[in-house]
């Protein structure tokens, strides 16, 4: 964690105002994923540096985005999986929350 916080400031300086809390894979390691496992990252480097921050790490629903986002654990939930499993997971989200979404206009009248 001091590594990303040192990293995290000396972007910043360099004008960086976003960073992905992803721990990347791009090594091989031992991880435990657990849904919402890198938000507590998130919410370090976020606390630490007072940049904005985008929480990732398997992010399923509109309940557990909204919870991070309401809660100020991150300023954007990123997705991925997600989204590959579900592309209208938007709008599942949005039916989840309560909120009435439209279609992009391409889109209306599709069943």
């Amino acid at each position: 964690m001091e590594n990303m916080i040192y990293f995290t400031n000396e972007m910043k300086k360099q004008g960086v105002d976003l960073i992905d809390c992803s721990s990347g894979g791009v090594v091989p390691a031992e991880i435990n994923p657990y849904p919402g496992y890198q938000v507590p990252r998130c919410e370090a480097i976020k606390r630490e540096t007072m940049i904005a921050t985008g929480a990732v790490g398997l992010i399923t629903n509109g309940i557990q985005a909204e919870e991070i986002l309401q809660n100020e654990r991150a300023d954007v939930v990123v997705l991925g999986r997600a989204l590959l499993k579900n592309p209208y997971w938007a709008k599942a989200a949005a039916d989840e929350l309560g909120y009435d979404i439209e279609a992009p206009v391409q889109y209306r009248g599709w069943k």
